[in-house]
């Protein structure tokens, strides 16, 4: 898989294009995302046209174009839920989109950097669901396993960086919707503290975070050097957070195994536990820390989905997604609080085992991919149910906290399989997760390119 940084060599010695590069991307969305469903939109002649500018400058300027423009001529994608100027923002539904067309900031940031914006990838209705389906595109599927999902719901962004439709993306994660897909694909995915990336427009329950999904940890830490710092149009982003120092040599690291961990799973991801010692760290097996906040996490986001969700649109609706609107148009205001209280005694918990440890490691997802049209394992596959996003439990507390996660690849399991692990930090300590992160990922070393299933479904 090619770096950011080596396109970026190629692009300053020139032996590869902007145009050049932009345009075997496009050729390669067109020829394979007919079959993955990684994009629900795809530049064209305006992303070339911004590719020859890009190629103009870096021959006027040589390596100094790249001073202030350190993304120039480098392909990312967009989340369908994240606005953009020159593409539709259908945020994967059928219900009409009435924000603003324009890029938000962390699009901008990207676009101002040098970045081209090659399409739109795929979500679920408003990201409601860890999985990729809507009404208005076909299931996003797993690279490394066409009959098997991506996960979600940036399941698009994830799938493309995997396939190598783009260097990077950008994506969105309200109860692990960036961790959950790049797990399951292979690639890296990265949550940010809260609001430490702007997220335009706020959403009101304070879950979702923006983040970069990249190849590797040196990607997305430059990815999420661009598109970090406030913005006035989310107040939350413009309250400093304490930074804690990013390079340590030695960590207290806490080993958790979530309930429901499949045998293959463990092993893929515990082969990071010798790595960690070999650096130096000190780890420890503990229990989860903590009492599942599940069930007040289920009326947050069906409170906040209710209070958006108008009854003349039910029609229009993910039908999934309207399972749980309905589950919140029966909360009461009490009800609600008492998860906000859920989420407060989860916050003063968490705070209180950093106290102990540096970091926390996990597999990030305890199971492996299911059905593409799924949105989740059989268990939890009925929306009405509630159990939507129970089967991810070492992802979504981490949102209710607000705190830095990162996913990289632990290894495959003995079906071919990508396998996730999980480093959370305390609130702030988000240069510690990822140079811990970029540690660990030179001693496992990377995962061999996805397999060309999706192609090879084609012909």
């Amino acid at each position: 898989m090619t770096s950011i940084g080596d396109i970026r060599e190629l692009l300053a010695r020139g032996e590869l294009t902007a145009a050049e590069h932009v345009q075997s991307v496009l050729t390669a969305i067109q020829k394979t995302d007919i079959e993955l469903g990684a994009f629900v939109s795809v530049a064209g002649d305006e992303a070339v046209r911004e590719a020859e500018l890009a190629d103009a400058r870096i021959r006027e300027l040589g390596r100094a174009a790249f001073e202030r423009q350190p993304l120039l001529g480098i392909t990312v994608s967009v989340k369908d839920l994240i606005q953009t100027g020159d593409l539709p923002t259908a945020r994967g539904s059928l219900l009409e989109n009435r924000r603003a067309r324009a890029d938000a900031p962390s699009v901008a940031r990207l676009r101002a950097a040098g970045a081209i914006v090659v399409g739109k990838t795929t979500t679920s209705e408003y990201g409601w669901s860890g999985s990729t389906v809507s009404r208005v595109a076909p299931p996003t599927r797993n690279p490394w396993d066409p009959e098997l999902t991506a996960g979600g719901s940036s399941g698009g962004a994830a799938a493309a960086v995997a396939a190598g439709l783009g260097s990077g993306a950008l994506g969105t994660d309200g109860a692990g919707s960036i961790r959950i897909p790049a797990a399951f694909c292979g690639v890296v995915g990265y949550k940010p503290s809260f609001a430490k990336v702007p997220y335009v427009p706020a959403c009101a329950d304070r879950l979702s975070h923006q983040g970069p999904i990249a190849r590797t940890v040196p990607d997305v830490i430059e990815l999420a050097s661009v598109i970090t710092g406030g913005h006035p149009g989310d107040p939350d982003s413009l309250i400093g957070a304490t930074e804690v120092p990013g390079e340590r040599r030695s960590l207290r690291i806490g080993w958790i195994e979530f309930p429901g961990t499949s045998p293959e799973i463990r092993r893929v991801s515990e082969q990071a536990l010798p790595a960690l010692s070999a650096q130096g760290h000190r780890v420890e097996r503990i229990e989860v820390p903590f009492r599942d906040p599940y069930p007040a996490l289920v009326d947050i986001l069906a409170a906040s989905d209710a209070a958006s969700t108008s009854p003349a649109d039910e029609e229009w609706c993910d039908p999934g997604r309207l399972a749980i609107v309905r589950h919140g148009r029966t909360l009461s205001g009490a009800t609600v609080m008492r998860a906000e209280e859920v989420r407060l005694a989860l916050r003063t918990r968490l705070h209180e085992i950093f106290d102990r440890y540096d970091l926390l490691a996990m597999a990030t997802v305890p199971i492996e991919p299911f059905d593409p049209h799924a949105i989740g394992p059989q268990w939890a596959n009925r929306p009405e149910d509630l159990l939507w996003l129970a089967w991810t439990p070492a992802t979504y507390p981490f949102n209710m906290t607000g705190q830095p996660a990162v996913s990289l690849p632990a290894g495959l399991t003995r079906a071919g399989l990508p396998v996730g692990l999980q480093l959370v930090g305390p609130f702030g300590a988000d240069d510690l997760v990822l140079s811990a992160a970029r540690r660990l990922e030179a001693d496992l070393g990377p995962l061999p390119a996805a397999p060309d299933r999706v192609t090879e479904r084609i012909l």
